[in-house]
């Protein structure tokens, strides 16, 4: 699984006679989406390729530690903010001296721009971004700061890795990023391995169908996942299934997060307690997902939905509320996925009212997304780089 199929295999040609040092910088290993794209790439990234390591901030609650590869450089930081780790990353780039430096999540990538005079010249630096900047940026503090910092060091990347077109857009609009230095590549997904989890625990399964009170006719099953923050939207998707007034209908949101018992509280408050069944973190999602009739995706916004792409490996359609992001390029062209008409409470109402119309998607729903076609074109845009570098 360490090796994963050559680059060739998804129809992405690129000829190479040595080995790139490739350092993977990331704040955590937590169950984030972010995450589990980078431990995906490390898995399939070839070895003839490229010579693998990662540095992790911080450590604690790291879910995805144990599925680094055996042969893959794992590096401790041994902090718990960026910031502290900043005097580290450099001594680390300086003694190790890697082809190219591969940062993600957006906090960690501003330190690293900022640090770039501080860095060897002959390293190119390569960020991948996770989110539509110019909306994260409204819900944060010192907004003007950050949109000046974004526009002043961003560009000192050699390459910038955006999810979907609408992120690429969003940077080089509001924070004038050269276009010339971005590429889209959208996230893999390991559609072989998804479908060996989703079997692999009925009891998982059983769990998320747990406590949506006791049926006396048909039910659909939709489940939701993500951290509960607010931007995931599950108070849209708690207010549309009230006011759908489908009794049908019957709810499982997994994952954790500073809103749970708010969104609780609300699910009591709008009568829905005994149909909605707030299943917490599960590590192996997949089995809650492909015994579901629906995935919804209720966010206010999205870089590119892995919980939606999970979704489609395991067949499942999925309805999502309109906004800005990659999830409309992610269902464009999908049937039996379903975009609503505005992004509210109202507009995914209207679609919960009737879903009579739900089938199992095709079994290549997500195939434009395999994990071997995504990581061909990573391993290719990395070679440019540093081809065009030398």
């Amino acid at each position: 699984m360490a090796g994963g199929p050559a680059p060739e295999a998804a129809g992405v040609v690129v000829i190479s006679t040595t080995r790139q040092r490739l350092l993977f910088l990331i704040p955590t290993l937590t169950g984030g989406g972010a995450e589990r794209v980078i431990v995906t790439l490390l898995m399939h990234l070839d070895r003839a390729r490229f010579d693998l390591a990662l540095a992790v901030v911080d450590m604690r609650g790291a879910a995805y530690l144990h599925d680094i590869p055996h042969d893959v450089e794992f590096i401790d930081l041994q902090c718990t903010r960026v910031r502290d780790a900043v005097p580290k990353i450099i001594r680390l780039i300086w003694n190790r001296r890697p082809h190219i430096v591969f940062s993600t999540l957006s906090h960690l990538n501003l330190a690293l721009a900022i640090s770039r005079p501080l860095l060897p010249n002959n390293v190119r630096y390569v960020a991948r971004e996770t989110s539509i900047v110019s909306c994260t940026i409204n819900s944060q503090k010192h907004r003007a700061w950050r949109r000046w910092a974004y526009r002043r060091f961003y560009p000192r990347f050699d390459l910038l890795v955006c999810q979907s077109h609408y992120m690429r857009d969003d940077l080089v609009a509001h924070f004038a990023y050269p276009q010339g230095k971005t590429v889209v590549i959208h996230n893999p997904i390991d559609i072989d391995r998804v479908r060996t989890l989703a079997g692999e625990s009925a009891s998982a399964a059983d769990s998320c169908a747990a406590a949506t009170g006791m049926p006396t006719g048909p039910v659909v099953r939709l489940v939701a996942a993500g951290r509960m923050v607010h931007v995931k939207g599950f108070d849209l998707l708690l207010e549309a299934m009230a006011r759908s007034g489908n009794a049908t209908l019957r709810l499982t949101l997994l994952g954790e997060g500073p809103l749970r018992p708010r969104l609780e509280a609300m699910a009591v408050g709008l009568g829905l307690a005994p149909r909605v069944h707030f299943a917490g973190y599960l590590r192996n999602p997949y089995p809650c997902i492909a015994q579901a009739d629906a995935f919804v995706l209720s966010s206010r916004y999205e870089g590119f939905p892995n919980v939606a792409l999970d979704a489609l490996a395991c067949m499942t359609p999925v309805i999502a509320i309109r906004s800005p992001g990659g999830a409309m390029e992610l269902l464009e062209g999908v049937p039996g996925c379903v975009v609503t008409a505005n992004p509210t409470a109202d507009g995914l109402a209207d679609v919960l009212r009737d879903l009579s119309w739900l089938r199992r998607l095709d079994a290549d729903a997500a195939a434009r997304y395999a994990v071997q076609k995504i990581t061909g074109q990573y391993a290719n845009a990395l070679h440019q780089l540093r081809g065009a570098n030398r």
